[in-house]
């Protein structure tokens, strides 16, 4: 099996943007890592399966855990999984809380890889993000987490806010290369449903986000960052040789993983997919029921194929069309291939055997994937 996901649901704080399943109350923590702890050792299926690949602690914010939470948690995935001996562990972690001490005691439960949400070096950025760290704590804790020998480091950025001129851009990536970061992820602000920013610019308390602004930024973005050397792997990930991140590559291959804790999900590599509530009170409940509160999906054929197009499409080695003609059959190698040939050429890279996008075509990798997909 490729990984294993699990999702620590706390922040200390909700950024303007964010939708993902957290709460800002720390009152279930102690709680939930005990459900959390049972769910693993309820899990069934996967243990006689081959090693684990990769690990990754997500949220919310997984660097809130103390010493003992993230003992419990590695104690407790090695008792019921065999891990292997060079598995990628990443820890999403805020700078406002990395520390010496805590880089030390990270190092020590076996984590080898961080993600840190910097999102930008300016002061005025992360004010408007309501994030909960400094500009000054986001260039510091880079240094802090390289000189405790993490040198397998990724960091977020997100471009186009309002706050954000193209000079400013400009620094915070030239920042990230002059402090020889070997793995970026970089995020369009986009206007997700439910959320603080969405409701600002619904009630015009915010301006709107400029499509033309963000286009540029992302060009430039590309540009930048191939000329210092790095791949630009997948739509919103940049790597130098070697350094690509393995957990979230596997999503893209379609590798099987399990996911643990509220709103976590877990897909069986083949048709399966099933996923927790997103509820940290009811999460806590039915675990303490013997009952993993999950629903689940199975995949037809036409579902697989369009993830397929979907996730493949993304990513620099872009659609296998052979591996379509395998696993889908004939007309399914010829309708993708036939639709693809109308697709104009500064955003397409069309062979008999793959389709991958132009930088131009990124811009457009939602639309195009759409126009593939079958019925």
């Amino acid at each position: 099996m490729a990984g294993i996901y699990i999702h620590i649901p706390f922040c200390k704080q909700a950024c303007l943007y964010c939708n993902f399943h957290f709460s800002t109350s720390l009152k279930l923590k102690n709680d939930l890592i005990t459900a959390l702890l049972k769910e693993i050792e309820m899990s069934s299926g996967y243990e006689s399966g081959p090693a684990i690949e990769t690990i990754y602690l997500g949220g919310g914010t997984p660097s809130l855990l103390d010493e003992n939470d993230l003992g419990a948690i590695f104690s407790s995935l090695q008792a019921k999984f065999t891990i292997s001996p060079d598995a990628e562990i990443t820890l999403e972690a805020n700078p406002d809380d990395i520390s010496a001490t805590k880089l030390q005691i990270w190092k020590s439960a076996g984590i080898n890889r961080l993600s840190i949400g910097i999102q930008s070096f300016f002061e005025d950025d992360l004010k408007w993000m309501n994030r909960a760290h400094s500009a000054a704590e986001a260039l510091n804790c880079i240094q802090l987490a390289q000189d405790t020998g993490f040198d397998n480091l990724s960091i977020d950025l997100i471009y186009g806010t309002p706050t954000l001129p193209d000079n400013n851009w400009q620094w915070n990536v030239e920042k990230v290369i002059e402090l020889g970061v070997p793995h970026i992820s970089c995020y369009a602000l986009t206007v997700e449903p439910k959320t603080a920013l969405q409701q600002f610019i619904r009630k015009h308390k915010m301006q709107d986000i400029d499509a033309e602004q963000q286009a540029t930024q992302f060009l430039q973005l590309i540009d930048w960052l191939n000329n210092a050397g790095y791949e630009h792997y997948e739509i919103s990930n940049f790597s130098l040789p070697g350094k690509r991140s393995r957990h979230n590559t596997s999503y893209w291959q379609g590798k099987a993983y399990l996911g643990f804790g509220p709103s976590a999900h877990s897909y069986n590599g083949i048709d399966t997919r099933s996923w927790n509530i997103a509820n940290n009170a009811l999460y806590i409940k039915s675990i303490k029921d013997n009952i993993i509160p999950a629903e689940k999906e199975i995949l037809t054929s036409t579902q697989q194929l369009n993830e397929y197009i979907m996730t493949s499409l993304r990513t620099s080695e872009g659609i296998d069309l052979i591996k379509i003609k395998n696993a889908f059959g004939p007309n399914a190698y010829t309708k993708t291939f036939e639709t693809a040939l109308s697709f104009s050429a500064d955003k397409v890279i069309i062979s008999p055997e793959y389709i991958a996008l132009t930088n131009q075509g990124k811009l457009f990798a939602d639309g195009l994937a759409a126009a593939l997909f079958f019925d």
